[in-house]
């Protein structure tokens, strides 16, 4: 009879033994499925900064295209206060914001050498796009633009 008890606590401590360790194993498959969220929430964001980067780089070509008709040659006057809106692809939305304070008078950031009669007109892209699930989440990126342009009053 004692041989059947025993044979009892047995059954009884290997049931507790599986219940411990299916808790461990689901534990551990939980915290792989976050690991495996938190990885692709990195890897949507990658991909939107890189979409965006592209996409800025695709209309300053597209605006130095435009030659005089550029949106970054428009002073600042001519610009609304948020930005001009330009044409972009993919869902991205951006602006051109003319940062001079007067009628294209800055010098230019520094290079090898000052060249006098050169000032630059500086002006900024900032794009913008939504990712994630149901895009719920953004990125923007700014890029400054500095062009270069012979002035007939700088210099003198």
């Amino acid at each position: 009879m004692e041989h059947l008890k025993q044979r009892g606590v047995v059954l009884i401590m290997s049931m507790v033994m599986v219940v411990a360790i299916m808790a461990v194993a689901v534990t551990l498959m939980s915290s792989s499925t976050l690991d495996i969220k938190m990885t692709h929430a990195v890897m949507e964001r990658e991909e939107a900064e890189n979409l965006l980067y592209g996409e800025v780089q695709r209309i300053i070509q597209q605006q130095q295209q435009l030659a005089t008709n550029s949106v970054f040659l428009l002073p600042r006057e001519q610009i609304p206060e948020g930005g001009e809106p330009v044409a972009a692809d993919n869902g991205v939305t951006a602006v051109v914001k003319n940062l001079n304070n007067g009628e294209l008078q800055l010098y230019c950031p520094r290079q090898f050498a000052y060249t006098s009669g050169v000032v630059c007109n500086m002006t900024e892209v900032t794009a913008t796009v939504n990712y994630g699930d149901k895009g719920r989440h953004n990125v923007t990126i700014v890029m400054g633009v500095g062009q270069e342009l012979v002035s007939a009053t700088a210099g003198k």
